[in-house]
């Protein structure tokens, strides 16, 4: 099938690597243009344009697809289909219309649940114990096109965005090659219009712990927000950031600090939560076992 691909984040690109795996004809790639990063700014591509480059894939990255230009662009490859996953920008009618059979996204939730832009963390974030990855036939709306396959897969406990994330590209990789392979047997099924909520994007100001909240939402942010952008509290002053954690078997005051066992506990407004990694202010993150060895805790964190 001749595919037109879209997409851009680490989440993309081993879904880019399954259609060409199954004999699809990848006739040019989308992704977002590249964005300054690192310590010296400098524009850096997209980890779908560096792969596709790296198979000698045709990419563009216009800013934009709302000119006529970028949408005739689109239209004069004459694709079978795009499909779209993680892209990043909005695809106007004249987009959608130009694969002969439309597009196809891979969002990763099980829709209508977590329409939106952060699926995964929102997923962790609110305790849920299952998800999976929906391959949807694209309309004007936000990820509200009719279902054609959907592949539910459980939340582990103590799983974090970082690793679910893995997971789902993966599932959403074998669920687009299953769905390209069965498309003319497949019945769209519309969303219902129960069960609905939105992913909206993660907001910085989300991440600092609040010790006076219950231990499943402080385990839960911590997780959600793992590895990006970072669950956090401040330390004599110091930012630290925790990236796994816990429900601890024990009881502590709202923010106490406890490293009895060599274990990193800190106490919640109905217990504690263990601290499996964290990374303090301009070093890697570790174990929090191995980070107390060196380095004395104040009695709470703020």
């Amino acid at each position: 099938m001749r595919i037109v691909f879209m997409g851009t984040p680490d989440f993309s690109a081993p879904i880019l690597d399954a259609l060409l795996d199954a004999g699809h004809d990848i006739c040019a790639v989308y992704s977002q243009p590249p964005r300054p990063a690192g310590r010296g700014k400098k524009d850096r591509p997209s980890p779908v344009q560096t792969r596709a480059e790296a198979l000698g894939l045709i990419v563009r990255h216009p800013i934009s697809l709302k000119d006529t230009g970028a949408q005739a662009d689109v239209a004069a490859l004459n694709a079978d289909i795009a499909v779209v996953v993680a892209y990043g920008l909005i695809l106007p009618q004249a987009v959608l219309d130009a694969p002969a059979l439309g597009c196809l996204n891979i969002h990763a939730s099980l829709l209508p649940r977590w329409r939106g832009a952060a699926p995964i963390h929102r997923a962790i974030m609110a305790g849920d114990l299952q998800t999976g990855v929906c391959i949807m036939q694209m309309d004007a709306g936000l990820d509200t096109g009719a279902v054609l396959l959907r592949r539910e897969c459980d939340i582990d406990a103590g799983e974090t965005t970082g690793e679910l994330h893995d997971r789902l590209s993966n599932l959403g990789a074998g669920a687009i090659t299953d769905a390209l392979a069965a498309l003319p047997t497949l019945t769209p099924i519309p969303q219902p219009d129960t069960g609905v909520t939105y992913a909206a994007k993660i907001d910085k100001a989300e991440a600092r712990v609040d010790w006076s909240k219950s231990t499943p939402d402080i385990v839960n942010q911590i997780n959600g927000l793992s590895p990006f952008p970072g669950a956090w509290a401040q330390a004599d002053g110091e930012r630290i950031k925790f990236l796994k954690a816990s429900i601890a078997d024990t009881n502590l005051p709202a923010g106490q600090i406890s490293t009895a066992d060599g274990d990193l506990r800190v106490g919640t407004s109905d217990g504690a939560v263990r601290i499996h990694i964290l990374q303090r202010a301009g070093k890697k993150a570790a174990p929090a076992r191995e980070v107390i060895q060196g380095w004395t805790p104040p009695a709470n964190f703020a």
